[in-house]
């Protein structure tokens, strides 16, 4: 199989395509936290080292070197506080009602007389919002602002009182902004089924010839986009369904086909022909062009793909699908860049089984995937109180470990499907 990688549109849509799926997940993350109160620190697109930022409100929007994966840094995630400790000489800067809003950690600005300047001797900035400092030989107690910038050379972080961090919040708080994340892609591919509605009309089962390829037996035939198929072979055809399955059947035939055209009936003798034992005629079903209808075929498109992905897992997990039957980021880039050869509308539509696709992954209970920090949030709730954040730290590593080794293991099988053979 050749490798679709070699032209400029197959790698645009191999960008477009990932990074839409990734930012509307990191989106679903972002908004719901915004919606609790959560300070959001970045919002990036993308992972290692950062080649393009911008900051804008509380929030760094940031774009990384390697074009997989992204992220919503919350506050309480990471160590940002360790910055502050006691006995530290720092300088402040207060706003005229006497609140702290930054904090110079570097020992520049002690000479200024703007700044106060001084040891640390104690500090709260998650509850009560003070700092003390030992100045001149007195200590002084100085209210923070819950906003208050802790600044080390060019670097900037913002403090994070504890009803602006995750773990602050209430368990359906987090429960849905993690939640989001998954949620967003199944909107995503509703919006990508119901757009290809929109744009290309959606199949019908009415009994009427759509789309005739030329060259195809139905074209030798004479068969005409618009025909109303009343028979074949003397068997009542009032679905498409009933054409597919007369013909399925009949490969190699000549079946009788009576239409109706412009008010008139017709009979004409079509020669089915043979691909791998199954009659095929070469014509497309109708579609119809309607709002409605594109609504109601995103919703049935999504759960029907919904469902069919649920049964695989079920298959990978009973043993009747192996390992070597799945595709990693490298075969999934691969059929990307072929589909985008195919043109829009199967473009769309494998990037929105590709967001289901994302959207049940990140929802399975493994640790480092939303499911597993679900699943820790259940456990929290049956329990009273949250599992210990170091424990919960290392079961989520061992199963970032464990995604790590799978990618591998997938990613050779992608290498023997695509390359190899």
């Amino acid at each position: 199989m050749p490798l679709a990688l070699d032209s400029l549109e197959s790698i645009l849509a191999i960008i477009v395509v990932f990074g839409l799926l990734v930012f509307v997940h990191e989106l679903g993350h972002f908004l719901l936290a915004k919606r609790a109160g959560i300070l959001c620190r970045e919002f990036a697109l993308g992972m290692g080292p950062k080649i393009f930022r911008v900051k804008r409100g509380e929030t760094e929007y940031t774009l990384r070197l390697l074009p997989i994966g992204g992220l919503v840094r919350m506050a309480g995630e990471d160590p940002e506080l360790d910055m502050l400790k006691p006995h530290m000489e720092v300088a402040v800067e207060c706003d005229p009602a006497g609140r702290v809003t930054r904090i110079l950690l570097d020992g520049k600005g002690a000479s200024q007389p703007s700044l106060l300047a001084g040891t640390i001797v104690r500090y709260d900035l998650e509850q009560q919002l003070t700092l003390t400092l030992e100045t001149n030989g007195e200590q002084r107690t100085l209210p923070v602002h819950p906003r208050a910038q802790l600044v080390k050379g060019d670097q900037e972080v913002q403090i994070a009182p504890l009803n602006r961090q995750f773990k602050g919040k209430t368990i359906p708080q987090r429960f849905w902004t993690i939640f989001a994340g998954p949620a967003a892609n199944f909107l995503l591919a509703f919006l990508l089924f119901a757009s290809i509605g929109m744009l290309y009309g959606v199949p019908s089962n009415e009994a009427r010839i759509g789309e005739v390829p030329a060259g195809g037996p139905a074209a030798v035939a004479g068969l005409q986009q618009g025909d109303r198929v009343l028979s074949i072979e003397g068997k009542p055809t009032t679905t498409w369904k009933d054409i597919v399955e007369i013909v399925s059947v009949s490969p190699g035939k000549t079946l009788t086909f009576v239409v109706e055209r412009e008010g008139e009936r017709k009979t004409i003798p079509v020669k089915v022909a043979n691909e791998g034992n199954e009659g095929k005629i070469k014509v497309y079903n109708p579609v119809t062009y309607s709002p409605w209808a594109a609504v109601k075929y995103g919703a049935v498109s999504t759960y029907q793909f919904t469902v069919m992905m649920l049964t695989g897992l079920v298959q990978l997990f009973t043993g009747h699908v192996g390992l070597d039957q799945l595709s990693g980021p490298a075969g999934i880039f691969i059929m990307t860049g072929e589909f985008a050869q195919q043109g829009l509308a199967i473009l769309m539509k494998w990037a929105a089984v590709l967001s289901i696709n994302l959207g049940l992954f990140n929802l399975l209970p493994l640790p480092a995937l939303d499911g597993g920090r679900l699943a820790f949030l259940f456990v929290e709730a049956l329990r009273g109180r949250p599992v210990d954040p170091h424990k919960e730290g290392m079961v989520h590593f061992l199963g970032f470990a464990f995604l790590m080794l799978l990618i591998l293991v997938v990613t050779w099988n992608d290498l023997q499907r695509f390359i190899f053979n």
